[in-house]
């Protein structure tokens, strides 16, 4: 089964990990993929990193890194090879490199920044372990320049979806960023909505948190927010083809946003006629979530009851969430406790299926 005309590998059956974390470890390993101005504009801005990935996996943070992983873990393919590939038993590895692209201000530096990034993707990751899939970085907050960036390199066998943070300027339903969603299908990509972001716009409904522990579990209302900006704004009546894969969200508040979404639309539906059938079924064949971090209780009959509860089979995707530690071995357990079937599925087909693998 290829996944590509450059002979990738994507066995048939093995497992597939939808959320391995990389970054570049500093500044430096960008250069190469930056032209001289951009190297001297960071010479003399003192530029280290953005602000988003210091503030979304905060350096000292035990969820950060696993015990007993170092520095390394995730910068280099040979800790990814080591930690993923070889230890988890990994046959596919979907990249996610969250590098706060959304937070400079300066759109010349983002489109630089969000290609050299990118570039090194390619040719550090990409073009050396056909094991691995990533997802194309590009500063969301700038649609035209986003698009620009898909289009230049959304077409590498390599790249299966487009990051989007969990948080932007605007709900992701907006009509602002059609020519995203333009640019992905016209390139064969999923959007990958992740967990963080940074904007002008405060971290929750009624204002700016305090602490890390705050914004990170309030980053579920974000997750709640934007797809219901995405059904009830009508992205995919107008994209039909587009899919959207939820990463690092949790999915035990689905349920509740099905039921309430579907409540409300059949009472007054006719703000919204473009939506032709309950908003749930649409989320259910358009969209995916991982299952890293899985948020649920972790006895049996609560883990069932909330697959049961999401209500496909299709729905769930296999994710490690490497090298992060937010995952208390619910995961695991999940798929310890399904019918062997569904827990294939989730270890490989539905990933191999969505992501047309």
């Amino acid at each position: 089964m290829s996944a590509g005309g450059d002979g990738r590998a994507a066995a048939s059956g093995g497992l597939v990990d939808c959320d391995v974390h990389v970054a570049p470890p500093t500044i430096d390993r960008l250069l190469p993929y930056l032209d001289g101005y951009w190297r001297e504009f960071l010479d003399a801005a003192g530029f280290v990193i953005p602000d988003g990935p210091a503030f979304t996996y905060p350096p000292g943070a035990p969820t950060s890194r696993r015990p007993g992983l170092d520095a390394s873990a995730g910068a280099t393919l040979e800790s990814v090879r080591a930690d993923v590939l070889a230890r988890d038993g990994v046959d596919l590895a979907i990249l996610t490199c969250y590098y706060g692209i959304e937070t400079p201000r300066n759109p010349g530096f983002t489109a630089a920044l969000a290609r050299a990034v990118n570039d090194w993707l390619v040719a550090e990751f990409l073009d050396l372990e056909p094991r691995l899939r990533a997802s194309l970085v590009v500063p969301v907050q700038h649609p035209e320049v986003a698009a620009a960036e898909i289009d230049r390199i959304g077409g590498h066998p390599g790249f299966v979806q487009v990051l989007f943070p969990a948080r932007g300027e605007r709900p992701y339903g907006h009509q602002c960023h059609a020519p995203i969603y333009e640019a992905a299908l016209r390139q064969g990509l999923a959007i990958g909505l992740h967990y963080g972001g940074l904007s002008i716009n405060p971290t929750s409904p009624t204002g700016w948190h305090t602490y890390h522990l705050e914004d990170y579990v309030g980053c579920t209302h974000v997750f709640q927010s934007q797809l219901t900006s995405i059904i009830v704004e009508g992205v995919f009546n107008r994209f039909p083809d587009l899919r959207f894969v939820l990463l690092e969200s949790g999915v035990s508040w689905l349920p509740s946003l099905f039921w309430r979404l579907d409540k409300e639309w059949r009472g007054i539906r006719r703000e919204a006629p473009w939506i032709n059938q309950a908003p749930s079924i649409t989320i259910r064949e358009r969209m995916r979530a991982t299952i890293a971090p899985f948020d649920a209780p972790t006895t049996r009959e609560h883990l069932l009851q909330i697959v049961d509860q999401i209500g496909s089979d299709d729905f769930l995707l296999y994710a490690s969430d490497y090298p992060h530690n937010h995952d208390d071995g619910s995961g695991p357990q999940l798929l310890d406790c399904l019918p062997a079937d569904l827990a294939g599925r989730i270890r490989s087909a539905n990933a191999r299926a969505f992501y047309r693998l």
